[in-house]
């Protein structure tokens, strides 16, 4: 069960870039006079992700933030910048300073993301929760406050998000893992069951499009 724990939360870490030049939430006048410059250095960041030039990205960010210092989303994608370098604590900052300028789904799950990897189970499990009451129709959102509930010796709760997560997305990865909990607690039948369910949705080559695309961490 913590094999298909850990690959879903890698790709939520490791799929932090979208590559579409985010909205800057500025007044018409700031947007007008700063337009191409900001447009310069998203373009800039972007290419440097792709590049895995991560130092580069960094300086067009912070760049960013000098022209528009309220910038939530430039926050949000340093912070996950710093988390794909295992800059724990300035990734941590920089998610905070995000949620007090515009809160989001994205930004409280991501540095609930962060504490679980630094093991503050209790926050993570805290960030999680107001992710989730921001967007709660996501089943990646459930899948990672489960993990956390584990961590945290909440199996029940933990089997109910997990349960949630298969009613939002019944795809074969979700339900091989609710059924792999299910054969520790001796629910062999459900567990049989949900994997016969997968096992048909891997025949369906729909479905094999949703696999190759698993859940992404919204931005």
């Amino acid at each position: 069960m913590n094999g298909f724990f850990a690959v879903l939360v890698l790709v939520a870490i490791g799929l932090f870039v979208s590559f579409k030049k985010p909205l800057v939430d500025k007044s018409r006048e700031i947007k007008q006079k700063y337009s191409t410059q900001l447009d310069k250095l998203w373009s800039i960041q972007n290419d440097a992700i792709k590049k895995k030039n991560y130092q580069r990205a960094e300086k067009a960010l912070l760049m960013v933030l000098r022209v528009d210092e309220r910038n939530a989303v430039a926050y949000n994608r340093l912070g996950m910048l710093f988390a794909k370098q295992q800059d724990y604590e300035d990734a941590i900052e920089c998610f905070e300073i995000a949620q007090s300028l515009a809160p989001s789904a994205s930004s409280f799950h991501n540095v609930g993301l962060v504490y679980m990897e630094v093991g503050d189970y209790e926050k993570a499990a805290l960030a999680m929760e107001q992710a989730m009451k921001l967007e709660e129709n996501s089943a990646f959102r459930h899948i990672s406050y489960a993990q956390v509930l584990e961590k945290l010796g909440n199996r029940k709760l933990m089997i109910e998000e997990l349960e949630k997560a298969v009613e939002l997305e019944p795809t074969p990865q979700i339900l091989r893992i609710l059924a792999s909990v299910y054969d520790d607690d001796d629910r062999r039948q459900l567990a049989g069951s949900l994997r016969s369910r997968a096992t048909q949705l891997d025949k369906s080559p729909r479905n094999r499009k949703t696999i190759a695309q698993p859940n992404k961490m919204p931005l």
